[in-house]
């Protein structure tokens, strides 16, 4: 689905040369935003599904809408695609208000998650379809789809119907109609959901390498965290229609602006503690140091990631080091996830990430104890 601004222009030449990058600005001029969401909302009766929405999208750019089912991110993609109609606010698209256009007047490629190919056309005429709409030149077409169906691995599959692929085949027979007539926007509603774990894997690497090949700012909306930090060069993070946090994957994961992102995003160790003046902190009987000033005592919420709380190297007189006993070891291939009761930290258990190499070496199993430290600068407070 388009309208009348395209980004690419194909070569002139043989078939296999019909795709090339979007346009990229010079470093001098920026990226610049491409599209911006102002003050979106949007109601079904009494319930508000989204609150005053603002955001900016840089042309170029991956980003993913990341959340809990019901927060109100494919409620927002279906806004942008015009699906949806908001009740407040404006979409720009570049320099044009697209608030109130149709879907089919707005520049983008769409990607579903049940795929919504057209199980009696062929290959070729799915990944046609809106070339033909466009009345497009036949040959053109022909070397559009073709240069596209190599493009996502699937050259000489025009003939086949859908029915004859797999949902990984299927999936890439929709991204190559969603790019086919060159969208400035390409929009991914959830798009891997219904793969198995493998081609989950392989096609969002797929997806992320086509992506950067063409330049084509792209929205994806998923509620797998890991997909989304692989992927997404900035991640929109939302929870009951209002946006938690913007940032990068390593913002998002070591800096969580809040209680919410920390405990969605990632596994995560919450603690009871006091902050003392002094960077002083107090958690169970234990004493430790931290990077936070305070000048009045006051009561807080550690957050501790797995990788945080090291059990190597621990040298004498390195600060915040306390025992634990393993209670529990989940194997995870490579690494742990091991279960820890440190009785001088509180009588909940915490969860840390050890080797398996690390495991065999120390010859560690349940009931063992061993020291563990964590490092000042990685305690977060809320």
């Amino acid at each position: 689905m388009t309208g009348s601004l395209s980004r690419m222009r194909e070569r002139a030449g043989g078939e296999g040369e019909a795709l090339r990058p979007l346009p990229q600005p010079s470093p001098a001029s920026g990226r610049g935003s491409y599209l911006s969401l102002e003050g979106i909302r949007k109601s079904f009766g009494a319930f508000q599904a989204l609150r005053d929405i603002d955001l900016a999208i840089e042309r170029g750019e991956f980003v993913c809408f990341l959340g809990p089912s019901g927060c109100g991110k494919t409620t927002l993609l279906r806004i942008i695609a015009g699906l949806e109609t908001q009740t407040a606010g404006r979409l720009l698209q570049g320099d044009r208000d697209i608030s109130l256009l149709p879907p089919a007047e707005r520049d983008y490629g769409i990607v579903f998650q049940s795929y919504a190919l057209f199980p009696n056309l062929s290959v070729t005429d799915n990944v046609a379809y809106g070339l033909v709409n466009r009345r497009d030149p036949k040959a053109k077409i022909a070397a559009r789809v073709d240069a596209l169906l190599k493009l996502v691995g699937l050259p000489g599959s025009g003939p086949k119907f859908p029915a004859q692929l797999s949902g990984g085949q299927q999936q890439r027979i929709a991204l190559a109609r969603a790019l086919a007539t060159e969208p400035g926007l390409l929009l991914l509603d959830e798009p891997l959901s219904a793969l198995d774990a493998l081609e989950r894997v392989r096609l969002r690497q797929e997806i992320r390498s086509l992506q950067q090949k063409l330049g084509v700012t792209t929205i994806m909306v998923t509620h797998d965290q890991e997909e989304a930090l692989s992927v997404a060069d900035r991640i929109v993070v939302m929870n009951h229609g209002v946006i938690e946090q913007v940032g990068t994957p390593m913002q998002i994961y070591r800096e969580p602006a809040t209680p919410f992102v920390a405990d969605f995003v990632g596994k995560i160790n919450v603690l009871s503690g006091r902050l003392l003046p002094g960077r002083d902190l107090r958690i169970g009987t234990s004493r430790f140091s931290c990077e936070h000033d305070t000048e009045a005592e006051r009561d807080v919420k550690v957050y501790l990631r797995p990788e945080d709380v090291l059990a190597r190297p621990i040298a004498p007189g390195d600060p915040n080091v306390f025992d634990g006993a393993i209670d529990k070891i989940e194997f995870l291939g490579s690494y742990c996830l091991v279960r820890v009761n440190a009785e001088a930290i509180g009588s909940e258990p915490i969860t840390v990430y050890l080797s398996l190499n690390f495991l065999a070496e120390q010859g560690l199993a349940v009931g063992s104890r061993l020291p563990f430290k964590v490092p000042p600068e990685r305690m977060r407070f809320f």
